[in-house]
Formats: C-alpha cells, sequence, structure tokens
C-alpha cells in the first residue's frame, strides 16, 4: 500500500565539484509530504570520480530507482525531463603567457577581419566621395568622416553585444547569447541522447 506521492522534477544542468558526492535534492526538485523531501534529498545518486567526464548524465531512472531502494511504499512521480546533466568543474591553474598569447591572436585576428572588409567593400574611397560631396572639396585623408566612423563602429559593438565589460547594458539579450543558448540546448540534447544510446548498449551487452 502506497503511503504517499514523491513527485519529482529533473533539472536540466547543474554544476558540481570534483569528488563531490551528488545527491537527489542536487539534480532535482522535490515535492513530498514533511519530512520526506528532506530524507529523499539527501539520498546519493552518484559519486564524481576522477575518471568520469567534465559532463554526466543523471537519468529519471536511476533516480527513481534509489527513491524506491529506500522508500518503497511511495508512489514516485515524474514531470518534465527525464535527464539531469551535470558539469563537474575541475581546478585548472592560471597561466598569464596563455592568456596573453590568446588575447592578443583574437585580437590581431578581429582588426585584420575589420581591415578586410572595409579593404573588400573600399570604405576610404566611400568616405573620400562622401567627403567631396559634403564639402565639394577633394581630400584623400577625410578624418572628418573616418574619426566618428571609428567611434561608432566601436559604440555599434558595445550595442550589438549588449555588454560594457562586465555590464549589461540592458535586460535583453545579445544575438551572441541567444546563440550560444542555442548550441547549449543542442550539446545537452547530443549528451543525453549519446549518454542514453551507451547506456543501452552496455546493458544489452551484459
Amino acid at each position: 500500500m502506497n503511503e504517499g506521492i514523491i513527485y519529482i522534477r529533473m533539472r536540466h544542468r547543474v554544476e558540481a565539484t570534483k569528488s563531490q558526492n551528488i545527491k537527489i535534492g542536487d539534480v532535482a526538485q522535490i515535492v513530498a509530504e514533511n519530512g520526506v523531501r528532506e530524507l529523499v534529498g539527501n539520498i546519493s545518486i552518484h559519486q564524481v570520480k576522477p575518471e568520469d567526464k567534465k559532463l554526466i548524465v543523471i537519468d529519471v531512472m536511476k533516480v527513481i530507482k534509489a527513491i524506491r531502494l529506500a522508500y518503497p511504499n511511495f508512489d514516485v512521480q515524474t514531470i518534465g525531463a527525464a535527464q539531469s546533466i551535470i558539469e563537474v568543474y575541475f581546478k585548472t591553474n592560471f597561466k598569464p603567457l596563455f592568456f596573453v598569447g590568446v588575447w592578443l591572436l583574437l585580437f590581431i585576428g578581429a582588426g585584420l577581419a575589420v581591415m578586410n572588409f572595409h579593404e573588400d567593400v573600399s570604405m576610404q574611397e566611400v568616405h573620400q566621395k562622401l567627403y567631396a560631396i559634403i564639402t565639394g572639396e577633394e581630400n584623400p585623408k577625410p578624418l572628418l568622416l573616418q574619426i566618428p566612423y571609428s567611434i561608432g563602429l566601436g559604440l555599434g559593438m558595445i550595442l550589438f553585444f549588449n555588454h560594457l565589460f562586465k555590464k549589461r547594458i540592458n535586460e535583453e539579450p545579445s544575438p551572441l547569447e541567444v546563440e550560444m543558448f542555442n548550441y547549449q540546448q543542442a550539446l545537452d540534447q547530443y549528451v543525453s541522447i549519446h549518454e542514453n544510446t551507451e547506456s543501452e548498449t552496455k546493458i544489452n551487452d551484459r
């Protein structure tokens, strides 16, 4: 006879540290009777090991099995996603030379990309013609147009990415953040499907 109902909703993505003992409360939201929620949340579900990968997938079936072993008289109901992805953070040493090298590579690459674009569209000739149209004079270096254009280019990039260093300009996500979110969603879906395929293969081989 069932003593009560335990509702489980798996979290989409959680963070963990090396050698952490992951419990059900870390990977799922739990709704149950008073006292039961804390007991279920403290049930160990996975121990992070050195040989584990950076991404670990915890399936809801594993959670249900652990709850049923501890509380066989409770009815377990699941809501939402069937997997929770755990991202393990390993301690890394900061390398100043590596940081400076990557920064210089990105800075030079971005600068060359902007200059090549301007060369392809003949931006200098456009500025010269605009200057001649506005002032009626020929000028090989129309700084009156080039300087505001350069400043506007930098401001435009700030508005496009919606960030000034670590400060967000407004609450709207930038196009880069949207693309990163879509990429993360696709990556999580691949990891979940790939993990389930590997798990089924291991079970069939036994």
